[in-house]
This record gives structure tokens, sequence and C-alpha cells, in this order.
């Protein structure tokens, strides 16, 4: 008999580009989901090369009531360049993972878009399912995560979009001092924030949760 993970309520699966101009945006959704007491889980989490990538996928898909997968970069930036078909191939699996066996009939999925009804010209199918737009922008991002824990997953008493943005741009001042603070007193100003930049950005996705939950705990 197939059992659930202890988590799977709480467990987020995130499907998303990982490419350097997505970066921010992905770094928003796992700082909201942890902000709401959720807990992400990327294939990015490890990196074990023993594990093939796709087992990984499905079985952190099945660990997870929950996902979100963004279809943004589906459509080819420049000539000759092909269409990016991991995304809506994993959001394949768990469409399937769901309507397979019972004891999965319960996920839940949010399905985001950058510019209103562009994954039409890609994926029809999807026609008549409720996806949102964020247009790139990471506020309302932040918006379209806040509406779909309230809609979707039933939180309430949520506190306003403009309030969790204040947040996530003060989590990221913070991570960004306490980095300076590891170095500067045994380097110079200027190398301290050098090291710092440094390290925010080679910061890995492990990494980059656990800062956020620290960050929320100590708020």
């Amino acid at each position: 008999m197939i059992k659930l993970d202890p988590d799977y309520e709480k467990n987020i699966f995130i499907n998303c580009p990982f490419d350097g101009e997505f970066f921010h945006l992905l770094k928003t959704i796992l700082f909201t989901s942890v902000y709401f007491d959720f807990e992400p889980r990327i294939s990015l989490e490890s990196s074990d090369s023993m594990t093939a990538r796709l087992d990984k996928i499905i079985s952190l898909q099945k660990a997870s009531r929950w996902s979100i997968h963004d279809l943004s970069r589906l459509k080819a930036q420049k000539m000759d360049e092909y269409y990016r078909l991991n995304i809506p191939f994993e959001l394949g699996i768990d469409f399937g993972i769901r309507k397979t066996d019972p004891i999965y009939s319960n996920k839940k999925a949010l399905v985001l878009e950058t510019h209103k009804y562009e994954y039409m010209k890609a994926i029809s199918d999807l026609n008549g399912y409720d996806i949102k737009n964020h247009d790139d922008d990471v506020e309302k991002l932040i918006s379209c995560l806040r509406s779909w824990f309230s809609e979707t997953v039933g939180l309430r008493d949520l506190v306003a979009t403009p309030k969790i943005y204040a947040d996530y741009i003060l989590f990221q001042r913070n991570l960004f001092d306490s980095k300076v603070l590891k170095y500067e007193n045994t380097h110079s100003a200027t190398e301290a924030e050098e090291y710092a930049k440094s390290e925010v950005d080679e910061i890995t996705m492990p990494e980059f949760i656990d800062e956020i939950k620290r960050w929320k705990v100590r708020k």
C-alpha cells in the first residue's frame, strides 16, 4: 500500500525555469512559500549524481500535495532556439499522478505564465484552467501566489501583497548584511561587500530556503 510522505500536506513542488533571468522570480516563489509556512520542494535541492533526474522529480511530486508550475519560458527567444519542454512535461506528470492513483486525488496546482493567455499558443489543452500571469514582476507574482494560497490552499487572514513584498525586500537586505558581517572584522569594507555579494549570488537553493526560515524565526 502506498503511504503519503509525512510532510505531504505542507510540501509544494516547484517547477519553473532555472535560468539567470528567472532566478529572482524563483527566489520570490520560495520566499512566499516559506512565508506561509509551507516547504518548497525543488529538483535543485540536491544533486545526487547516482539518482536519475526524472525519478527525483516524480518522487518530489508524489511527496507534495501542492505544486507550482511556471510556463514562462515556453517561447523560443531567438532564431533556431528550441522550445523548453521540461516544464510542461513535468506539469503533465503531475496531472498524471493526480488522475491515476486515488491517494493523490487531492493534489492541487498553480500554473503561472508571464503574459495572459500566452500559454494557449503552446498548450491549448490547458484552455479552461485558471492560469495566473505575473508579467515577470515580483510584486505581481507575490499577488498571484497570495491569491492561490487563499483561494485553493484555503489560508485565511493573509497579510496584503505590499506587506509580503516589503518583508521580501527586508529579508534580502538582512541576508546581504549578515554576509557582510562575516567578513568586516578581517577585511576592508569594500572587500567585505564584494565577498558578501558573491556569496549571495552563489547561494544554493537549500541554503537560500534555510536562510528564509532563519529570518522568519528571528522576525
